[in-house]
């Protein structure tokens, strides 16, 4: 954390004075606070070559060259921000990624196959508030997918 920052999230308590010196994950919003920064540092990217979802950085292009300058300018902005990734938790040069319950590849996005089965091995439902349920989490799934789904890996 910045020195700045550390008095803003600092508490008292009755066995003394706390600062956090690194981000404190374990706070509530914490992780919506983390996706919000990482959609204002990439923001001109999104959609261009660009996926985020909470700490995971999706880069897609069109050709190797392009993907080169791609993970270039991503890179170059980590290192801007100083924020820093466990190299094992990487994969560079996929030609196929699972991202938010898709797979994604050279002819476009699928429903992860995995999920598919997931779904299949539901129960059907036995009362209208059960039915209820369903329906909605299948409006919010639909509702959430349906502009993402527009980009394509090359």
């Amino acid at each position: 954390m910045k020195a700045e920052d550390i008095s803003k999230i600092a508490f008292r308590t009755r066995y003394g004075h706390y600062e956090y010196f690194v981000m404190p994950f374990g706070v509530t919003n914490a992780t919506g606070v983390f996706m919000e920064y990482m959609n204002r540092i990439f923001h001109p990217y999104l959609d261009q070559f660009l996926a985020v979802f909470i700490d995971d950085i999706l880069v897609y292009s069109k050709s190797e060259e392009e993907h080169v300058e791609h993970l270039t300018v991503v890179l170059q902005v980590l290192k801007e921000k100083r924020l820093f990734s466990k190299l094992s938790k990487c994969e560079f040069w996929s030609q196929e990624v699972s991202f938010f319950g898709h797979v994604i590849s050279k002819g476009g996005s699928a429903v992860d196959p995995s999920k598919v089965d997931a779904v299949m091995q539901w129960e059907s439902p036995k009362s209208v508030f059960e039915v209820r349920i369903f329906l909605g989490w299948q409006v919010t799934i639909r509702d959430l997918f349906k502009d993402s789904l527009s980009w394509r890996c090359h």
